[in-house]
């Protein structure tokens, strides 16, 4: 497979009383397709997140949002574009990153959260120097990272509850 620049295509989900902000690197494939966030039917994001929360496993984009305003929760993605082939995170390339100023500017932030290495390390060079938020790593819920068990997940995402 060949890399290709792709261009974040849909927009960060925040209001003015979300107080975390949870960014992955990148939409997969699977996710610009369904033009949301976590979109593979396989990512484990939306069942940790429902869980944590005490609600019932959102389906539609629309639940989806709503399960995250409710609770306080932003989500975004580290990256505005970059050279990558299909969902490996290990192939991007000339990355551009998203203007966090856009979500910092009018929620009142506490707590940022990197949901994987690429999107933590990605954030710590594009984006700390300009927030001075420093990220938290969390494991990544892509069914790639089948090494952590979905409890490990849930487990370490239970962190985020410190701050809602």
């Amino acid at each position: 497979m060949e890399s290709e620049y792709i261009t974040h295509n849909f927009a960060p989900v925040f209001d003015s009383h979300s107080r975390i902000l949870m960014l992955g690197t990148m939409p997969s494939p699977k996710s610009r397709e369904n033009g949301f966030y976590y979109g593979h039917p396989r990512n484990r994001f939306w069942k940790v997140i429902s869980d944590l929360c005490g609600e019932p496993l959102p389906v539609t984009k629309e639940d989806k949002t709503a399960l995250l305003l409710s609770h306080r929760i932003a989500v975004w993605d580290v990256l505005a574009g970059c050279d990558i082939r299909g969902a490996d995170d290990s192939s991007i390339r000339n990355p551009k990153a998203n203007d966090m100023g856009i979500i910092l500017s009018c929620a009142d932030i506490c707590a940022v959260f990197a949901t994987g290495t690429k999107a933590y390390q990605l954030y710590q060079k594009h984006c700390f120097p300009k927030t001075g938020i420093e990220a938290a790593l969390l494991p990544s819920t892509s069914p790639a990272n089948c090494r952590t068990s979905y409890e490990e997940l849930k487990k370490a995402y239970a962190v985020i509850l410190e701050h809602l």
